[in-house]
């Protein structure tokens, strides 16, 4: 359990960098065509990763069936979550967008009791509406976008938080292989992005950082990260102590935004800290209790 917490922890901190990179990356390109770049990027990592660990062999044991699920989560889990959520981005600015975002691993508590099952204590449940309190309090301020297009980025990460709340816990229901699954779930993102690139968008050309920019949404936020919060969802006891680590990314993310983005710090998110941090380390203690 604790190697579990210890990939979530490393997922958290390149989480953090996704929305400011992101909003540098989105002010020249759009949106599919990132998401269709970056995604390739992640599918070649991962396809390197599973020649040298030999989980490439592992392709020939999987039937029509099961790749019709690593594509169905893939559409799901990231190509719909990070088209939103990259939409998102593009129309709010990069603290509100990530902000809104983590409305998903909310999702995640919730799926998981439905659909796996898990108890919903009234810990777990208070831990979680504490720790969303911190993101409602960050969410309040001025948005910098106009009213219609303001409330078009809302929509869009909210429905990208349901996307990929669902997508964890159906993730963690199947028993293939998490390197390999993760390779063609981008793959999947990669092909669908580009298909929506060509058909609703104008392309621009990608230069200089640019490319850099989109190798770490890639092969770091995406193939990497990704992968590592796979296998501490699919290895938890308890879906929800990993999934309220997260709340730390919206904190770390405002941090980044400010020094590299220049967006401003507001008071709102000295207020939300306490909260946020104060729900993961309710989650802390129950999980101590619950094993002690």
């Amino acid at each position: 359990m604790r190697k579990n917490y210890v990939y979530a922890g490393i997922t958290v901190l390149i989480w953090s960098t996704l929305a400011t990179v992101a909003k540098l990356v989105l002010n020249d390109i759009p949106s599919f065509q990132a998401l269709a770049a970056s995604a390739l990027f992640a599918f070649l990592f991962l396809l390197i990763v599973n020649i040298i660990n030999g989980s490439i062999k592992e392709l020939k044991k999987y039937r029509i069936k099961d790749y019709l699920k690593m594509a169905g989560l893939g559409f799901l889990g990231l190509f719909m979550y990070s088209a939103l959520y990259y939409y998102g981005i593009s129309a709010l600015g990069s603290q509100e967008a990530c902000i809104l975002n983590y409305l998903w691993p909310m999702m995640i508590v919730l799926f998981a009791c439905v659909i796996l099952r898990e108890k919903l204590t009234a810990r777990k449940i208070f831990a979680m509406l504490m720790s969303f309190s911190g993101i409602v309090v960050l969410s309040l301020g001025e948005s910098q976008a106009n009213m219609n297009v303001r409330i078009l980025g809302i929509c869009a990460c909210v429905l990208a938080a349901v996307c990929y709340g669902l997508f964890s816990v159906l993730n963690k229901r199947h028993s293939l292989n998490q390197n390999v699954t993760m390779m063609i779930i981008w793959l999947t993102t990669a092909v669908l992005s580009l298909i929506a690139s060509l058909f609703f968008e104008k392309q621009q050309p990608i230069l200089g950082l640019q490319w850099l920019g989109l190798a770490w949404l890639g092969i770091v936020v995406n193939a990497i990260a990704y992968l590592l919060w796979a296998i501490a969802l699919k290895g938890a006891d308890d879906s929800a102590k990993i999934a309220n680590l997260a709340y730390l990314v919206p904190f770390l993310s405002i941090i980044l935004s400010a020094l590299v983005l220049g967006e401003k710090l507001s008071v709102n998110a000295v207020i939300a800290v306490a909260l946020i941090i104060g729900g993961i380390l309710l989650q802390s203690v129950s999980f101590k209790t619950t094993n002690n």
